[in-house]
């Protein structure tokens, strides 16, 4: 028995590994469809509806890549599927072949490139402070956490970072892991935590979605840039080159300044909140000369 399943398990492993090898070109041109990984909660770059349909901001630019990916095929149609992804899910699904592309939030980090590829940087993010009015704590200056708690998302950017600071500098801040933005928020919120660390488009978006998003200050001095791009698979160059191309594409001909000021500066559903968060100078600079680099210098 455990003979026969090794056996399975390799043969499964096997035809897996041959399917990757083909390339995602070729296997979406066997199959006719396409997944997309999207988070479910991060407000409102990938999160769902009311109805439970990923949506956002990043997922729409995802959307947007499917159509064109269909058209360059010469497919006469693209099934597009959804798959969740948490932080510690999306490299991993993308690397066994489970989603095609990760649309939600994730930084391009330099230490990443081994395990995955990134497109065109379609958002940058300045990593900042969130924290209660009554918090007696100062969101623009970090050391006023001193012997503090902050929430972080476990096995994030944010999380690594904060810790890092803390520990250069000695605050004794005691850095809470929480498992996504929701409940990094729901610690500050509830007063387990006396700030969250977060990137700013996600943190608007949680102040945003609040019951009392007046009693809320969220940090105008960011710790770090954090460009953001669409997950690729690695050492896959022509499916990279192909959604590449539509991203410039999007971005050339006003697709994603488009999705930009809907889900930034427009009530969004399922409740019609408004980030009231217009685009930024270092996005603008992305935006104007498109990029895939990880070095957060080629966006100040």
């Amino acid at each position: 028995m455990k003979v026969a399943s090794a056996v399975s398990a390799l043969a499964l492993f096997i035809i897996s590994g041959t399917a990757l090898a083909d390339g995602r070109i070729d296997r979406i041109k066997e199959t006719g469809a396409i997944t997309l990984g999207y988070p479910e909660s991060s407000v409102p770059f990938g999160y769902l509806d009311d109805q439970q349909k990923p949506i956002g901001y990043t997922v729409e630019i995802c959307e947007a890549i499917a159509a064109k990916i269909k058209t360059a095929l010469g497919l006469a149609a693209l099934d597009v599927h959804y798959n969740p992804t948490a932080s510690a899910t999306r490299i991993p699904l993308l690397a066994n072949g489970t989603i095609d592309l990760e649309c939600g939030n994730t930084t391009n980090k330099a230490d990443r490139h081994s395990l995955v590829s990134f497109a065109p940087t379609t958002f940058v993010a300045q990593v900042v402070l969130v924290a209660r009015k009554d918090a007696g704590v100062d969101v623009n200056d970090l050391s006023t956490f001193r012997g503090k708690t902050i929430a972080a998302q476990a096995g994030g950017q944010t999380f690594k970072l904060i810790s890092m600071l803390n520990a250069q500098y000695g605050y004794g801040i005691t850095v809470a892991p929480a498992k996504d933005t929701g409940e990094t928020f729901l610690m500050v919120s509830s007063g387990r935590a006396a700030g969250s660390v977060n990137d700013d488009g996600l943190a608007y978006g949680a102040v945003a979605s609040s019951k009392n998003p007046e009693d809320y200050r969220v940090g105008t001095k960011g710790l770090e840039l954090a460009p953001y791009g669409i997950l690729e698979p690695k050492d896959d160059p022509e499916f990279k080159k192909l959604v590449d191309t539509s991203v410039v594409e999007l971005i050339k001909d006003g697709t994603v300044a488009r999705l930009y000021d809907k889900y930034f500066i427009s009530a969004i559903p399922p409740r019609g909140i408004n980030l009231k968060y217009p685009m930024s100078e270092p996005l603008k600079r992305a935006l104007a000369n498109p990029t895939d680099s990880a070095d957060p210098a080629a966006y100040e």
